[in-house]
């Protein structure tokens, strides 16, 4: 149902392009991807000043600080042949050092280039390990419900058995031990042998964030399970709000219990503050991996030959920030703007849908994602049906064709049966939000007032 709605926004801006159309709203707001520079977030701009200098590196500097130039000089140097070259295809040895000092420096534990792999996003990195870990049916992939619908995708493309866990609304979306553990019996009864554990934290499409004690159970529980690799994925962890637990990777989980559990961490330029979705720059690490696997997953990363070099660099911007001076200055400050703007948005749109008559909603604690629940009477559930829809779906048809809000359906993304839900992000510009949350509301208001039949719980 993800891609009808999608396609239906797609009409509906068509017919908003011409002269004269007869819809209520003019534009399409997208709040259904994290898409931050879509909805007019500004890219880093000392990133920005360096990627153009690497790729035109013969244009008049004026007004180019040092540290600029120096930097974009290092990358030009570190690719045989400019941005225009293959790069070596575990990626740019000196981009993988800066990943590697990245990951020393935030975990305390050091941190070796040859077990990092540069990626198109982080994407293509979790399709590399699938690709290499499930092989057909015998082969199964445990995965958060609701989640971001890569890791349900690859299981299918790759004939894996997925087995889903349901993470716990009622407890801030938490990832309970119990409900991965009968995930992993169910696709132990179904004939299969879990071969990864999908963690997302911070989540999507949930944004809770795990405490330290969640992730410590997670890699015991892992521990117990003997060829059981943990797929970390971890593109949220700049974006983590107010009291919520601190991000934790599970590399410094694993190192402080001593464990031996094999883990591959993802992270992506595509979120957080850098929102560098379009330039297609990600990386994986290895943990506790043997050499004959990175071995299997160099040849598969040859495939391709490399990646994006262009978004390889931008991995390195993300990880290697100025150093000192005014740029340094710069960027701490457009950070930590953006950031704390962010977390301003989750706020005021998690207290706008709460207040939503049947509409429940976790408190933000992470990523760029609300996923509120909701609950409509039941001559709306009965229309839903009706139109062959799911009553998500349903609803966010509705709102869409209201309004011009696009959200994603819960559906698209798993949830428990009986329970509904859509998945919105909060990255419309600051001066928007409210006049995006009123519209919200008051479609909402009218949707219940057209059905007043009693009201039933989805």
């Amino acid at each position: 149902m993800r891609g009808f709605i999608l396609d239906r926004a797609r009409e509906i801006e068509a017919d908003l392009a011409k002269e004269s159309h007869d819809w209520p709203f003019d534009e399409i707001v997208r709040c259904n991807i994290g898409n931050p520079q879509a909805l007019g977030q500004a890219p880093p701009k000392f990133a920005r000043e360096v990627l153009s200098n690497v790729v035109l590196p013969k244009t008049p500097r004026w007004g180019v600080s040092k540290q600029v130039r120096e930097r974009a000089d290092a990358y030009r140097a570190a690719i045989q042949g400019g941005v225009g070259a293959y790069s070596e295809s575990q990626g740019i040895t000196l981009v993988r050092k800066e990943v590697a000092k990245f990951i020393s420096d935030r975990d305390g534990i050091a941190a070796d280039p040859e077990a990092i792999f540069l990626t198109d996003g982080a994407s293509a990195g979790v399709r590399h390990l699938t690709q290499l870990l499930v092989s057909g049916p015998k082969d199964g992939v445990l995965a958060p419900a609701p989640q971001y619908p890569l890791y349900s995708a690859m299981a299918t493309m790759y004939d894996g058995t997925l087995g889903s866990y349901y993470l716990d609304e009622s407890a801030d979306w938490a990832a309970p031990v119990a409900e991965i553990a009968k995930a992993y019996d169910d696709v132990v009864a179904r004939g299969a042998t879990p071969k990864m554990l999908v963690i997302i934290n911070p989540g999507n499409p949930t944004g809770a964030s795990l405490p330290r004690e969640a992730l410590e159970a997670i890699v015991e529980f892992v521990a117990s399970k003997p060829g059981l690799v943990l797929m970390a994925d971890e593109v949220y962890q700049e974006n983590v709000y107010g009291d919520a637990p601190a991000f934790i990777s599970f590399k410094k989980i694993v190192h402080d219990l001593k464990s031996t559990i094999p883990v591959v961490s993802f992270h992506s330029v595509s979120k957080g503050f850098t929102g560098e979705c379009g330039l297609r720059g990600g990386y994986f690490e290895l943990t506790n991996v043997s050499e004959e696997v990175k071995e299997q997953l160099i040849k598969l990363a040859s495939v391709s030959l490399c990646s994006n070099v262009l978004g390889q660099i931008a991995v390195g911007l993300m990880v290697n920030p100025p150093v000192d001076g005014k740029e340094l200055k710069a960027y701490e400050d457009e950070k930590a703007a953006k950031l704390s703007s962010l977390e301003r948005r989750a706020n005021e749109v998690a207290k706008a849908l709460d207040a939503l008559d049947g509409v429940s909603c976790v408190q933000p604690q992470g990523a760029m994602y609300l996923f509120p629940s909701i609950t409509l009477p039941d001559a709306a559930l009965a229309a839903a049906g009706a139109a062959g829809l799911a009553p998500d779906a349903f609803y966010a048809l509705k709102l869409l064709e209201s309004t011009g809000l696009v959200v994603v359906p819960g559906s698209g993304f798993g949830q428990k049966n009986g329970t509904w839900h859509f998945r919105t992000t909060f990255l419309p510009p600051e001066d928007q939000i409210t006049a995006v949350t009123k519209r919200l509301a008051g479609f909402h208001d009218a949707f219940l007032a057209s059905f007043k039949a009693p009201a039933g719980e989805l």
